[in-house]
């Protein structure tokens, strides 16, 4: 069965598209929600909720999904996954220093529904009408790659015909004091579907998804990953602690040393820049890797360029 990304969203600091993250070295700026998605209903959500919605609708424009007259599609078989490692750990934090200096009727009411772990999932569902399967993921450097795994599986399933996939995470001082230091406050999307839905739809087909690995170490993911993929990569993405493992001579992206901490956004990041290289040309596959062997985990998937239309007949 093939899974194919049919759109992607962007809302980084000084990219807005999957083209711009694939190119950008010094990035500028921050990403202004009430732009994006109007001023309506934002005052009491949290900074990597309204990030996610920025990158949620995004992508579901960019797959024909939405449109100014609304959901083209089935709410009821569309699902939302997130990955967000610190998404809402401000809130938390803020809501249990309340507790613990004034009890429970210090928590505002508007604070405490964005406490829940899954809030930005749900906002996003919530906002759009998408009510197929709706999960959050968050076991670290991993966890971007891991979401677009569980996606493709409820495609496999038939659980859903169409699955958002939003990598986001916020920077503030909390999330600062946690992690040691800045993080991108931004994030990105994907929708993928199987490709015979897309083909009824009349979607563009943006990428296949290939192999993906899961395990302890980068080398060992690498050599199942090469076992499973004939074609060597036209290029990778990975951090640099795992670049030694990787094929040599093509060329290599760590998203980190553009933007810094990426954390749960990482892996959805990830493959939409390696969207914008195959857009560009990449000639070959895209090999994605996040996670280094000091981490709990380490996964890989692969992007290939979609197969070329079939030509039409020609007129006699």
């Amino acid at each position: 069965m093939m899974i194919t990304v049919t759109g992607v969203g962007v809302a980084m600091p000084g990219a807005d598209s999957a083209a711009a993250l694939a190119t950008a070295r010094n990035p500028e700026g921050t990403v202004e929600p009430a732009a994006v998605l109007g001023k309506k209903g934002l005052r009491y959500k949290d900074r990597a909720t309204q990030l996610g919605l920025c990158a949620a609708q995004r992508v579901l424009t960019d797959a024909g999904l939405l449109t100014d007259g609304g959901p083209t599609v089935a709410g009821s078989r569309t699902a939302v996954l997130v990955s967000s490692n610190l998404g809402n750990v401000d809130t938390v934090c803020r809501v249990t220093r309340t507790i613990a200096e004034e009890g429970t009727h210090g928590v505002s009411p508007m604070d405490t529904p964005n406490a829940s772990s899954n809030i930005i999932t749900s906002e996003i569902a919530i906002r759009f009408g998408l009510k197929g399967p709706n999960l959050t993921l968050c076991n670290g450097p991993a966890s971007g790659l891991d979401a677009v795994r569980w996606g493709a599986a409820l495609l496999r399933s038939d659980r859903a015909d169409h699955v958002v996939v939003v990598g986001v995470e916020p920077d503030n001082e909390i999330v600062r004091s946690l992690v040691g230091g800045p993080v991108v406050d931004g994030g990105a999307a994907l929708v993928l579907e199987r490709a015979e839905v897309a083909e009824a739809r009349g979607a563009t087909v943006r990428a296949v998804v290939g192999a993906h690995t899961r395990g302890p170490d980068v080398a060992g993911n690498i050599a199942e990953l090469a076992e499973a993929e004939p074609e060597p990569p036209a290029a990778w993405f990975a951090p640099a602690a795992a670049a030694p493992a990787l094929p040599a001579g093509q060329p290599g992206h760590d998203l980190t040393a553009t933007w810094g901490e990426l954390s749960g956004a990482l892996g959805v990041v990830q493959c939409a820049a390696a969207i914008g290289a195959l857009d560009a040309g990449a000639d070959g596959p895209v090999w994605l890797v996040a996670g280094t062997d000091g981490d709990d985990g380490v996964a890989t998937l692969v992007l290939r360029r979609p197969a070329p239309a079939a030509a039409e007949p020609a007129l006699r």
